[in-house]
């Protein structure tokens, strides 16, 4: 026997993956057949997503810092 020295992927439901962006689970389907963000299916026809994939996406969606008021009247 072969012992596997990875750990595998972690995989999200449809429901875990809306929970972190705050939207239907429906939502997440909908971005998956849009090729948004891949999709693995189970044996049973669910769908998996890749936690590091939707981290990925997460982080995309995150906008950046805007400057203060504040640091915008000292320059």
């Amino acid at each position: 026997m072969t012992a596997r020295t990875h750990d595998p992927e972690q995989l999200l439901t449809p429901a875990e993956v809306a929970s972190m962006f705050r939207v239907d689970p429906k939502t997440v389907t909908r971005w998956a057949k849009a090729g948004k963000l891949s999709a693995i299916r189970t044996l049973g026809g669910h769908r998996r997503y890749r936690e590091s994939e939707v981290r990925d996406l997460l982080h995309e969606q995150i906008p950046a810092p805007r400057e203060s008021v504040e640091d915008l009247s000292a320059q």
